[in-house]
């Protein structure tokens, strides 16, 4: 035990290195390497990745009914991928102690047919790089893992506003109908008694009945789909959102680079440390062991250590983990092309929508001063009740194209911040 612990000098050239990028320091540290972090570490050296995950702002305004949607169902979640972050971050925390020596029993059948049982201690002086590029991969793997957390919190809080927008829409959409009913109602009165006066004919009274037939049917529809998604939704959520109304406003905020390039940050990290735990396990190390018997006899010595033999394919072997890390920076550079399009497109959606939606109230205006004047003209004997019904449609038509149009722009809203990333605050994740 005390020739490996003079071996550990020859180890702590390499602890520099070994400083997580999630804390400023490690306390539990050896007191030996308590100065050389000291040195080493300032309160920059944390990850860039989870300090742009944990500064991540929301464009969910506060006290807005998106914001009691987003903490109703984020307070109710599962949080697999928060269980998946733990499992990281205890390997990560087992990794930091990698350069420390292993110690364990040996036991092995001689030729004589007897038991040797020897306590064995083994230091790694030096391994190419792997202690290092181990504890960097379980780093990355956190990270990775941090973006998963933050990622599913997105989705989640997306996917529950998405049916709140449902439920919103049907109910407005079943609103306008029912108000349609009614107003169908009163034409379809006034045909009868021109029909039983003998001034209009049975067909006209028939075609009015189907239409309000048909408007009862698509009411049904809406209140339908309204209750379905309100189901759904109160499943998700900590808490009944039955009697919640209205839309909730988005600040217009930028929340940096979108998760899928940080996932693709992460994997790059991954994928150099995995390329360079493989070179280094074609190279060979140094290590010395020690070793106590049953009988109290010590022995020592050092041993050149390697993963892989050499072969014809080695050198093959070298450049394709070469070649590892012009891919994993590529794959960061395409992430970031396929994010920003995705952004610009759902920016120009978005855009679209609001303009339409603009002209469709426009257009419902038009239409509803028409169908007043024909309305006075109706009162005043020039026109006929069909006239006044069909100009009735045209309303209610452009009524309905501009409800589809505002809660189109709402979900191109709402797909657009999920893209971004914003939906869900990183600090509460």
């Amino acid at each position: 035990m005390t020739a490996a612990v003079a071996l550990l000098s020859g180890c702590m050239t390499d602890l520099g290195e070994q400083v997580s990028r999630f804390r400023g320091s490690d306390s539990s540290a050896p007191t030996g390497v308590a100065a050389t972090q000291t040195s080493v570490v300032a309160p920059t050296d944390a990850s860039e990745i989870i300090q742009a995950l944990q500064t991540r702002p929301t464009v969910i305004i506060s006290g807005t009914p998106y914001a009691q949607v987003a903490n109703a169902v984020i307070a109710s979640d599962a949080r697999v991928a928060q269980a998946e972050l733990r499992v990281a971050q205890l390997r990560a925390e087992a990794a930091q102690k990698n350069w420390m020596p292993r110690i364990g029993p040996n036991i092995s059948l001689t030729s004589l047919g007897d038991f040797v049982a020897q306590l064995v201690i083994e230091q790694v002086i030096f391994d190419n790089g792997r202690k290092v590029a181990e504890r960097d991969l379980a780093k990355a793997n956190v990270e990775r893992a941090a973006v998963g957390l933050v990622d599913d919190g997105n989705t989640r809080v997306y996917d529950a506003l998405s049916l709140y927008v449902t439920a919103e829409e049907n109910r407005d959409l079943s609103r306008h109908l029912n108000a349609a009913y009614e107003d169908m109602a009163d034409f379809e009165w006034v045909m009868q008694q021109r029909v039983q006066g003998g001034v209009s004919d049975m067909s006209d009274l028939n075609i009015l009945q189907q239409k309000l037939a048909s408007i009862r049917a698509r009411s049904g529809e809406a209140q339908e789909a309204t209750a379905t998604a309100i189901a759904e939704l109160n499943a998700m959520a900590v808490r009944p959102l039955s009697e919640l109304r209205g839309l909730g406003e988005m600040r217009d905020a930028d929340a940096g680079e979108a998760l899928g390039v940080l996932r693709a940050r992460a994997e790059r990290e991954q994928a150099l440390a995995e390329a360079r735990i493989a070179r280094a396990s074609h190279l060979p190390g140094l290590a010395a062991t020690g070793s106590l018997d049953r009988s109290g006899r010590l022995g020592g010595g050092l041993e050149v250590t390697t993963d892989s033999l050499f072969g014809l394919g080695t050198m093959a072997e070298f450049e394709a983990i070469e070649a590892t890390k012009e891919t994993a920076d590529r794959r960061v550079v395409q992430a970031r092309e396929v994010a920003a399009r995705q952004i610009a497109s759902q920016q120009s959606r978005l855009t679209a929508y609001r303009r339409q939606a603009a002209e469709a109230a426009g257009l419902t205006t038009a239409a509803k001063q028409n169908l007043d004047l024909f309305q006075r003209q109706f009162e005043g004997g020039q026109r006929q009740v069909m006239d006044v019904v069909g100009t009735y449609e045209t309303y209610a038509a452009a009524m309905e194209t501009e409800i589809q149009l505002k809660y189109k722009a709402a979900r191109a809203e709402l797909e657009l911040a999920r893209l971004r990333g914003a939906l869900a605050e990183g600090a509460s994740i």
